[in-house]
């Protein structure tokens, strides 16, 4: 697992994390794909305007270069997917925000999404699951 990409975003050490799946190898494919010949820049830099916006306005800056255009770092943007979430399923989310929500929901998924600002390449870096663990509770007598 590349523990640089959660380990930067301050959830390297959070208590609920697990089920963490890494898309490095894609990530490497695409990369060299690109490289190779086989696939054009532009099919790969196909952000869409609202995953550009959001990580303009909600993503978490990297250190991490662009590896298309290795003009700027990309930026990570968090999203977060669960039942129990309600209406902010499918909402972009800080890391910082991620603790809270740990505890007080029994399990959601985190994919995080690191966008290129300047050419938009956009790859999902890697996702993991967050939460107590714990069933919700129920109303009404057990039966």
């Amino acid at each position: 697992m590349r523990h640089d990409l959660v380990k930067g975003r301050n959830l390297a050490h959070m208590w609920s994390q697990r089920s963490v799946v890494d898309y490095g190898l894609a990530k490497r494919a695409a990369i060299q794909s690109i490289r190779n010949g086989h696939v054009e820049s532009r099919d790969v830099c196909d952000a869409h305007p609202h995953l550009l916006r959001a990580a303009r306005v909600l993503g978490e800056p990297t250190k991490h270069g662009c590896p298309i255009c290795e003009r700027q770092n990309v930026t990570h943007v968090t999203y977060v997917y669960g039942d129990e979430l309600g209406r902010c399923a499918g909402r972009v989310k800080a890391s910082s925000d991620l603790v809270g929500m740990a505890h007080e929901y029994e399990e959601f998924r985190v994919y995080v999404v690191e966008v290129c600002q300047g050419c938009g390449w956009n790859h999902l870096a890697v996702s993991f699951l967050l939460g107590t663990g714990d069933p919700p509770a129920r109303g009404g007598l057990p039966g």
